[in-house]
């Protein structure tokens, strides 16, 4: 495989032959976070960089802050799958993949080191200026994925990210009592639940039925910007967390 010029001055280039040109020559203006879920850093590299293996990212953030290169930032890397965020469905032409070496869900959620957290933030904020990268465009792979995806998981700081300039967040509203909507229920509210969801990015239908989809999006809000409790119940909790969020948003704009 050829070397080639890394995009980000710290990093390494360990090429990988899976990747593509990106939609129109469309430029990324997104950036997507995942973990590995492979016991080891290694052993997730290694498939990362396997042509059978038909997918790839663009960098590699290892437990200790070390950083590989492994697609250039001008090409589509094949990291986000069957995706979709605020109408787009072609993710991979559209952003920058960050897979971070944790062992996620199958092994237990470890904690990232602090190393690794300092390298991420250092390397979103060196692309997000180079492609000029909304915050609320710092995305989750499971949000994009819901249902589907789930990394980089509950345990990912992302209010640390925020606080040095990567990413959206507002403080999550406290878990108390309350009305909530769940699977299975119908009506206006619910209605008015999935046009925010999907107003702030999520693929969710306006049907005013709460569905296993509306389940899996409130989830996977949960799990970004509410984690405390991730079961995809739209409780209190979450519905005035995604409604500061939106406000935020609406505050930045004007």
């Amino acid at each position: 495989m050829m070397l080639f010029d890394c995009d980000y001055a710290a990093a390494r280039c360990v090429p990988s032959p899976n990747h593509g040109e990106r939609a129109g020559g469309r430029n990324p203006d997104i950036i997507i976070l995942h973990y590995t879920g492979m016991e080891t850093a290694d052993a997730a590299l290694d498939w990362l960089c396997r042509e059978e293996s038909q997918v790839s990212c663009h960098y590699f953030v290892h437990e200790d802050g070390r950083i590989d290169q492994l697609v250039s930032e001008s090409r589509r890397a094949w990291h986000a799958g069957r995706s979709s965020w605020k109408g787009e469905t072609d993710i991979n032409s559209a952003s920058i993949g960050v897979e971070i070496a944790n062992a996620g869900h199958p092994g237990g959620l470890p904690d990232f080191p602090n190393a690794q957290i300092e390298a991420v933030i250092e390397l979103c904020r060196d692309c997000g200026k180079r492609w000029s990268v909304a915050p609320e465009r710092v995305l989750a792979h499971s949000d994009v994925a819901p249902i589907r995806k789930v990394d980089p998981g509950e345990k990912f700081p992302w209010k640390r990210l925020h606080e040095h300039g990567v990413g959206h967040w507002v403080n999550p509203t406290a878990i108390s009592g309350g009305r909530f909507f769940q699977r299975g229920d119908e009506g206006q509210p619910v209605a008015a639940l999935q046009s925010m969801l999907s107003l702030y990015g999520y693929s969710t239908e306006i049907s005013g039925v709460f569905s296993e989809k509306t389940e899996g999006d409130v989830a996977a809000f949960q799990r970004h910007f509410r984690p405390a409790r991730v079961d995809g119940i739209a409780d209190m909790s979450t519905i005035d967390t995604l409604h500061r969020l939106l406000s935020a948003l609406s505050s930045f704009s004007a």
